[in-house]
């Protein structure tokens, strides 16, 4: 063909040029079918392309999967599941549940939920619509649908995997038929996910009366899972700085910290945690050996790997905090009746859950324990996520983080944080910290360049240290005004100076701050969002977009009062219709939270 006869406009002949450029000739065969398929797929085809050869199968069964998301975990494992039915000859289709056309489930035939629980009990923002639709009086018989479930959420909560599991018996009281039993996954989930996918693949590929058949795909066409370091195999970096940033007075301890990330292959953006793969605090690793008398050097098995009691505590369960999974086992193992009657009082049990560890159960519920009868009882130990503060546009393959210390003292004896203590206590600078990236689609600078209303307390700062840095490497200036909130403005104004350097610039436009103990009257940052409260409905109106990071059980809470007072003050409207504006808000994503 003469390549200058074409149809092609000159940014998609430059494309086809860059793509074609030292193509070998499998891959030449390869794109060719693609293509091929494409064009058949048009009339309600798909292709599936086998060693060298291109096949058209009529896929007549299908699956719906719809996923319900705060950080991208359940977006994740729909992919998953996705790629896994798809090799059965099956055809996927992967739906966010805000995008969802509820009326749409009545011609489903097979439909995966994949869903978190966020806070406490709620479901994520994007899932709050098909959560009410479907557990509500509107939601239709579904007796010809199979559906499976996947719940993911955190054992330490109260409403455990709430969302997902209300979401299953909705769909089951409704006449759906389970494809496989739902599963309702801890934190530590990647397992039981990746059981629950290969499940439904196994499944659904049986129900297809013209019998999908599995493709086979020779390896050499097989994409990698992405390359480098996961939860499972972190990487290790090593630490360039690590300076205290509250002063002398304060009652906080922050620290800021910055990680090399090179030669790791590891990415991020604005809005991504840093999970940290910690040790337990040393001291609390052996009272607690003291007190059960359990050997330190006795060997378990600890996920096929054979390890030391001392190791297994010091490194691969919880015993800092304690959760009502926890206490609920050591329950049934003990048959404590004082520990059962708390389990039967929501407020006792609260109560024990707060401040409290696993050395306080040990104290208080007494019991003669082996090794191998204490370790079923505890938990995993969970990787802490902290806020990036940073931008790669800024630092390059660095990564920052401000991490606040937990110290306390509850019963006489002194309580430190796992992974917050192990930092700043254990970690100096050229030491290596095992450490990956969890993305957070959910908490993110907008696309569209639009104005930003940030508001933050403590180290809920972080992150809009990472938006700046990102806006003053790309050169641009406005639209962006900071609500920053904490105890003292000497002793705890974080990153004062690099605020002020960028209200100097132009590129942080106004920044508003409470410092609560400053004054008589504490001051928190909702007093100032209600004091601008008319400014901030016009620039909501101009398409702004509204971030909250920190403190979930009370200042967030209390924002979103307040930002529910504003728009229904500013607005003239009802308390309904500010409930309407707030959820269209979050439905467009012009309200975004990371809350802990």
């Amino acid at each position: 063909m003469n390549i200058k006869i074409h149809p092609l406009d000159d940014r998609q002949l430059a494309a086809l040029t860059e793509l074609t450029t030292g193509l070998k000739k499998e891959q030449a065969v390869w794109i060719s079918g693609y293509f091929q398929g494409w064009i058949t797929g048009q009339n309600g085809s798909a292709l599936v392309v086998s060693g060298n050869r291109s096949e058209k199968i009529q896929k007549t069964q299908s699956l719906t999967i719809l996923y319900g998301t705060h950080t991208g975990k359940s977006l994740s494992i729909a992919k998953q599941l996705a790629e896994a039915v798809s090799q059965k000859g099956l055809n996927p289709t992967v739906v966010a549940m805000d995008e969802y056309k509820f009326k749409q489930i009545t011609e489903e035939k097979n439909l995966a939920v994949i869903v978190s629980t966020h806070g406490y009990g709620d479901p994520p923002d994007m899932a709050e619509d098909f959560y009410n639709f479907i557990t509500g009086k509107r939601a239709p018989k579904l007796t010809g649908l199979n559906f499976a479930v996947l719940a993911l959420g955190d054992t330490s909560y109260k409403f455990f995997c709430k969302t997902g599991l209300d979401i299953r018996q909705s769909l089951e009281n409704l006449g759906a038929s389970e494809l496989v039993p739902a599963v309702a996954c801890d934190v530590d989930y990647e397992e039981d996910a990746s059981r629950w996918v290969a499940g439904i693949a196994e499944k659904i590929s049986t129900l297809n009366p013209e019998k999908n058949r599995a493709v086979e795909v020779p390896e050499s066409q097989i994409l990698p899972a992405t390359a480098g370091y996961s939860k499972k195999n972190p990487f290790y970096a090593t630490v360039l700085d690590k300076v205290r940033i509250t002063g002398r007075d304060s009652d906080k301890e922050v620290y800021h910290m910055e990680l090399s990330l090179k030669n790791s292959g590891l990415t991020y953006e604005p809005g991504d945690s840093v999970g940290i793969l910690a040790n337990n605090p040393t001291p609390l690793v052996e009272a607690i050996l003291n007190k059960t008398g359990i050997s330190a050097e006795e060997k378990i098995t600890v996920k096929d790997e054979i390890l030391t009691v001392k190791e297994a505590l010091s490194c691969h369960f919880e015993i800092t905090v304690l959760t009502r999974d926890v206490v609920q086992r050591y329950s049934d193992k003990t048959n404590n009746p004082a520990l059962k009657k708390i389990l039967q009082d929501e407020v006792a049990l609260e109560e024990l859950l707060f401040g409290y560890d696993v050395l306080d159960l040990l104290e208080q519920f007494v019991y003669k324990w082996t090794a191998n009868e204490f370790f079923k009882v505890l938990r995993p130990f969970p990787p802490r996520l902290y806020s990036i503060s940073s931008s790669r546009e800024a630092v390059g393959d660095e990564v920052h983080l401000t991490v606040a210390t937990v110290r306390y003292e509850k019963k006489g004896r002194k309580r430190l944080g796992a992974c917050s203590t192990f930092l700043a206590d254990s970690i100096d600078i050229d030491d290596k910290v095992p450490v990956y990236i969890e993305h957070n689609p959910g908490f993110k600078l907008p696309p569209n360049g639009a104005p930003l209303i940030m508001v933050g307390a403590g180290t809920g700062i972080a992150p809009y240290r990472a938006f700046m840095q990102q806006r003053e490497a790309v050169g641009k200036k406005g639209n962006t005004w900071l609500f920053f909130g904490d105890r003292r403005f000497y002793s705890d104004f974080l990153y004062q100076t690099e605020w002020q350097k960028l209200l100097k610039g132009g590129f942080l436009e106004k920044m508003e701050v409470a410092f609560s103990r400053d004054q008589d009257k504490k001051i928190y940052v909702q007093h100032r969002l209600r004091e601008n409260q008319k400014k901030i409905f016009e620039w909501l109106e101009k398409g702004a977009v509204f971030y909250l990071c920190g403190d979930m059980k009370n200042m967030a809470k209390d924002v979103n009062k307040t930002l529910l007072e504003i728009i229904r003050t500013q607005g003239g409207i009802s308390e309904e219709k500010a409930g309407e504006y707030f959820k269209r808000l979050k439905k467009e994503k012009r309200y975004q939270a990371d809350v802990y």
